[in-house]
């Protein structure tokens, strides 16, 4: 299940997606649009600025941007680096694997069963993008 960090991120992704035409946008517009708190939000904006994800402008007409087109946006990327492994057992992650306590991976029938479900959600995010969750809104 994906954190509530990580559907606010993609919360305040689209809206700036939406509204990538004005320019920069206040983090207290996102958070009063999105009805996100603004302490919460600020920590998750900066995550992904600091992850090159998104942007930001100082001063007068500042604020937050996205830094690549809505359709370079991967959603496995945001959801890796807010969340962390996809996978849902650590003995399958790709990026994050750890053995599991008491387990024999040569004969763990959940093990390949969780392999697999690994590799289909992974064919699904790693091939959409912020672009996918704007036109599926409508």
């Amino acid at each position: 299940m994906l954190s509530k960090k990580t559907q606010y991120a993609f919360h305040a992704l689209t809206y700036l997606a939406e509204n990538q035409d004005k320019g920069p946008v206040l983090i207290s517009e996102i958070s009063q649009e999105r009805k996100i708190s603004l302490k919460f939000l600020e920590n998750i904006l900066l995550e992904l600025k600091k992850a090159g994800v998104l942007g930001s402008k100082k001063g007068k007409g500042g604020g937050y941007y996205l830094i690549k087109p809505p359709e370079e946006v991967k959603l496995a990327r945001v959801i890796r680096m807010l969340d962390g492994p996809i996978a849902l057992l650590p003995c399958v992650s790709l990026n994050y694997y750890e053995k599991c306590e008491n387990c024999v991976e040569a004969v763990c029938g959940l093990n390949r069963v969780m392999a697999e479900v690994r590799d289909n959600t992974l064919k699904v995010l790693e091939n959409k993008t912020l672009a996918d969750v704007l036109r599926n809104k409508e």
